[in-house]
């Protein structure tokens, strides 16, 4: 029961779209991650995507649509819901998932999330 600075954290990542555990909240992780480019597109079965800008800004692509999520915004993607989020420029979000959720949607290409 400490507080967690998210800056200090997000130091530590010198990589894009690779999600770091930084808390466990109710069975999920809570995650930084930076975002650079673009990730691709892909769907979660069975949970709901929550991203958290926390600087910079990103766009999520769903379908036929984008959406700007800028610094202090959140966006949620509904389960079976097709997205891409990316970035022109470098941002940083907070993601929170269930422990076991592979990032892209699959688990033979997902990130291991690390935990700082």
């Amino acid at each position: 029961m400490t507080p967690i600075n998210l800056t200090e954290k997000l130091i530590h990542i010198s990589t894009h779209w690779d999600p770091h555990v930084i808390a466990d909240y109710n069975e999920n992780d809570v995650m930084v991650v930076k975002f650079a480019g673009e990730f691709p597109y892909h769907l979660h079965e069975d949970t709901d995507d929550f991203f958290l800008v926390l600087s910079g800004e990103m766009t999520m692509d769903i379908e036929d649509e984008s959406h700007s999520v800028k610094a202090g915004e959140l966006f949620i993607v509904p389960r079976g819901v097709s997205h891409r989020p990316r970035a022109a420029q470098e941002c940083h979000v907070l993601l929170i998932e269930p422990k076991g959720t592979p990032n892209t949607g699959d688990t033979s290409t997902a990130s291991s999330k690390p935990r700082l």
